[in-house]
């Protein structure tokens, strides 16, 4: 099943100097001024795909009073999966792959959403500086977990759904594992959620990770793992994004 992208028309064009690409900007605040709190924030990647039900999510979420007001900013290309200006390949891989041309870029697309894209948002909205979210799926995921696996995340509020732990050889539990041998203590919060029916791959992945932090756990990383019944690789979007979005900000 491919992913329909969506019809919200982009708040703006960001234009990184970090990696030479214009990305497109969805924004979904509540509206009203003056705000009684800065507003939770959301950094979404797929946000040409994912951002609608990430929408729906905190909406209805919020109208249940489960979460905070949240701003849900979703980060696109303007182009659908295997077209030439969708670069998720290289943006959201921290390690080159063959299989990939052009990836292992991730670090340069995070100095792009906290030094250019991040003070443009709280130019726009009043966004809180503590607890800020970064959110994904699938690949989007694998970026999720290595912006929070570092020494001082800049985002330490993560939304992990489905992530692509398999991605070169599994790398990213060496990450993890490196830093939990120079540091004992990360403060911050994990939320990962997949699909019992994902695939074997997918699936035990998970469980290999879930080990790792859990043998050998941070301080101060409130992690949570949950896998949905019935629901593959497609489908659980809906419901890892809800769950994760209450149990990070609820």
């Amino acid at each position: 099943m491919k992913p329909r992208i969506t019809d919200a028309k982009p708040a703006f064009i960001s234009h990184s100097g970090e990696t030479g690409t214009d990305y497109t900007i969805y924004v979904d605040a509540p509206r009203g001024s003056p705000y009684r709190e800065p507003l939770a924030a959301v950094l979404l990647m797929d946000g040409d795909f994912l951002f609608d039900a990430a929408v729906q999510a905190a909406r209805s979420l919020r109208k249940a009073g489960r979460i905070p007001p949240v701003a849900i900013i979703g980060v696109g290309y303007g182009a659908s999966f295997g077209e030439p200006g969708n670069l998720r390949g290289r943006d959201y891989t921290p390690t080159a792959s063959a299989d990939e041309p052009n990836s292992g870029h991730a670090d340069r697309f995070l100095d792009y959403l906290s030094a250019t894209l991040w003070p443009e948002l709280v130019r726009r909205l009043p966004l809180r500086e503590t607890g800020r979210m970064l959110a994904g799926h699938s690949l989007g995921s694998l970026l999720v977990l290595h912006a929070l696996f570092q020494p001082r995340p800049f985002f330490d509020l993560a939304l992990a759904s489905a992530p692509s732990i398999w991605w070169d050889d599994r790398s990213i539990l060496g990450l993890v594992s490196k830093l939990r041998d120079r540091q004992a203590t990360l403060k911050g919060a994990l939320y990962i959620g997949v699909g019992a029916d994902d695939t074997p791959s997918m699936t035990a992945d998970l469980g290999l990770l879930e080990g790792q932090l859990n043998e050998r756990p941070f301080r101060d990383l409130r992690l949570v793992c949950e896998r949905f019944t019935g629901r593959n690789h497609y489908d659980v979007v809906p419901h890892t994004l809800s769950a994760g979005l209450a149990s990070l900000l609820g």
